[in-house]
């Protein structure tokens, strides 16, 4: 059994997007391996499909590290599913499910990066409708024996879909989100929302706000739905050395070196720990903990200097 953590359920990104190219699979697999051992909940992956830094494709890595971990449990924070078929990606994802014994979780969302639509065949108009549509469509081939659907963007006739993920009715599926209106999609079609990585500690705590909200006008139980986010982290004594490689890495990844001051969490452990309170505090019972350099090395300073001060 693996060891008690943190009082906070922690997750991991796995490595993925490096400005120097891909690691090999042998590195991966050691983190991974780490991650496991040391009593992280998760490891998850993000989208960036073209970009200007080698990033791996999602759930082809997600399939991997299912293979290579026993316990953790697998995730996107997100998969910009409007750019996908969901009768493809409800076969892919309950496939995924089922190779990991049950320990997927879905992260969709929209990407703010719209010049990219055309590059994958579909226009930005109506991409929220074509989104929520995509979405209660992969749910119900996950959950019905035969699927008719009339939908503005897709149609199926008497279609089945087997066979249905391991998690029933489906594996939980996690929204990012921004604005009021995907806050309310994800109340209405979601089990939990993630915070994104390039969200400050202030708007995150505002989306929680708007996020009380809405689940109360609802009537849905605040304490059923998940609330997590990604955090940037650099454990680093030397605050000016960690600044300066998380800027590099957000240049190449976001294409905007200032982010990381905004919105990244770096220092000592204790200053670590402080920044991180402050989102469990503002609500967030879930970190997904995301260092982007010596990966390796954060993962075992996070596990002895930060996770247990939570």
């Amino acid at each position: 059994m693996a060891p008690t953590l943190s009082r906070v359920p922690l997750g991991v990104a796995i490595p993925q997007a490096f400005p120097d190219g891909p690691p090999g699979p042998r590195r991966i697999r050691e983190y991974l391996g780490r991650a496991e051992a040391l009593g992280f909940e998760s490891a998850w992956v993000i989208e960036q499909i073209l970009g200007g830094i080698p990033s791996l494709e999602p759930l082809a890595l997600l399939t991997w590290a299912a293979a290579v971990t026993e316990r953790l449990r697998l995730g996107s924070a997100v998969l910009l599913t409007a750019l996908r078929s969901p009768v493809h990606l409800a076969k892919s994802l309950a496939t995924l499910d089922h190779l990991s014994e049950g320990r997927l979780s879905v992260g969709v969302g929209l990407g703010a990066n719209t010049p990219l639509y055309p590059a994958f065949g579909v226009a930005v108009e109506r991409r929220a409708e074509r989104f929520a549509e995509g979405i209660r469509l992969m749910k119900r081939l996950w959950t019905e024996p035969r699927v008719t659907f009339d939908g503005r963007f897709w149609r199926l006739a008497d279609a089945r879909m087997e066979p249905k993920p391991v998690q029933r009715p489906h594996p939980p599926i996690w929204f990012g989100a921004h604005q009021p209106q995907a806050l309310r999609r994800a109340v209405e079609l979601g089990q939990g929302f993630i915070g994104a990585g390039s969200a400050s500690t202030a708007a995150f705590l505002e989306e929680v706000r708007v996020l009380r909200g809405l689940l109360a006008e609802a009537g849905r139980d605040p304490a059923q739905f998940g609330v997590g986010k990604r955090v940037y982290i650099a454990v680093d004594a030397d605050r000016r050395r960690a600044e300066r490689r998380l800027a590099d890495w957000f240049g190449a990844f976001y294409g905007r070196r200032e982010l990381a001051e905004q919105v990244a969490v770096r220092g000592e452990p204790a200053e670590c720990v402080d920044r991180l309170r402050e989102l469990v505090e503002g609500g967030a019972r879930f970190l997904m903990l995301h260092p982007v350099f010596d990966e390796l090395e954060q993962l075992e300073r996070l596990a002895a200097e930060v996770a247990p001060k939570l």
